[in-house]
């Protein structure tokens, strides 16, 4: 388009021929963004600014003293959000765009730092005794905090993390660690409720419009919270009758969650949904045939040429929901 404006200036002589050549060359250069290189390299800045930071204080940590070390990371957090919180752009319920480029970063380092402090005085001092419910839950409620005040999806899967780990040490403390007992129903239970929090906050975000893109971060770690609890229950009862109880509810969720992400166009969501529901089916089938004992070479042939089909169909299946929709957004 603008190539034409230029010819048609030339034709009209307001253009002379060294401009209008100036001008075609540079309309024929192809620009490209750097947006995700930037990105890159200052997510990277403030990873090799952290480690950089804990490798100094390892090395010298005789000479500067615990003391000292906790005065530095505590000034530069309180730094890093002074910072954010002196530039900040007003709160709104949607998405708020960072004020300058280096904002979020600056609040993901403060962010760290603070994650840094708590765990550091934790560890030298033990502030809070063996009450390690409190040393989570304080950092966690900052996490989130800062990541609805300044609209960071990086910190909001910081705060989710914070909670998942929050709620695994109120539920099974140090023991459980020491003896190495994953296989317990508490555990399996614990997250299964994390799971379903992080659900339900993603559907509480859209159904209310307060900060609706944080919906996939939070069904994001929801989905793979909640269908491995889901799938560690039904294989702890593998040999029991609640076996079924557990499949139904994976085979309820897995198609729950695939009317919403087919309804929202998220092939990433259906992929997650139908792969988990058959895994299920998969595992029921197994089931089945333990049941009916039908385990001789004949029932080893009969599964394997099951999954074998039953994969296949579920490739032309998931290649047939992607086109569809494809088609449905040109819609």
């Amino acid at each position: 388009m603008a190539s034409n404006i230029y010819k048609q200036l030339h034709e009209q002589s307001l253009l002379n021929d060294e401009s209008y050549e100036r001008l075609q060359k540079r309309e024929s250069l192809n620009l490209f963004s750097v947006h995700w290189e930037l990105n890159l390299l200052l997510y990277t800045g403030v990873l090799l600014l952290t480690a950089g930071l804990g490798t100094l204080i390892y090395k010298n940590i005789d000479t500067i003293g615990h003391q000292a070390i906790l005065a530095l990371i505590a000034l530069l957090c309180i730094g890093c959000f002074y910072y954010c919180f002196k530039h900040k752009a007003p709160f709104s319920s949607q998405k708020v765009a960072s004020p300058n480029t280096g904002f979020d970063y600056i609040l993901l380092l403060g962010s760290t730092l603070m994650i840094t402090f708590f765990g550091y005085i934790q560890y030298q001092y033990n502030l809070f005794g063996n009450n390690y419910n409190l040393a989570a839950f304080i950092p966690m409620v900052i996490l989130f905090f800062v990541a609805y005040r300044f609209d960071h999806l990086g910190i909001l899967s910081m705060a989710i993390t914070s909670l998942a780990v929050w709620m695994g040490i109120s539920v099974t403390p140090k023991t459980l660690l020491l003896i190495g007992d994953f296989n317990s129903l508490t555990l399996i239970y614990t997250y299964l409720l994390l799971g379903f929090i992080l659900l339900a906050a993603a559907w509480l975000t859209e159904k209310f419009r307060f900060k609706k893109h944080f919906k996939f971060s939070y069904q994001n770690y929801g989905t793979h919270v909640t269908f491995i609890a889901l799938l560690a229950g039904f294989f702890h009862f593998f040999e029991h009758a609640y076996a079924l109880m557990w499949c139904a509810v994976i085979l309820s969720l897995a198609g729950y969650l695939y009317r919403d992400a087919y309804k929202n166009h998220s092939f990433y969501f259906i992929l997650t949904s139908v792969l988990y529901g058959y895994i299920t089916l998969c595992g029921l089938g197994i089931r089945m045939l333990d049941l009916f004992e039908i385990k001789n070479i004949g029932g080893f042939y009969l599964l394997l040429l099951l999954i074998i089909s039953s994969t296949i169909g579920l490739i032309f299946f998931l290649i047939n929901t992607y086109k569809n929709l494809k088609s449905d957004d040109h819609l």
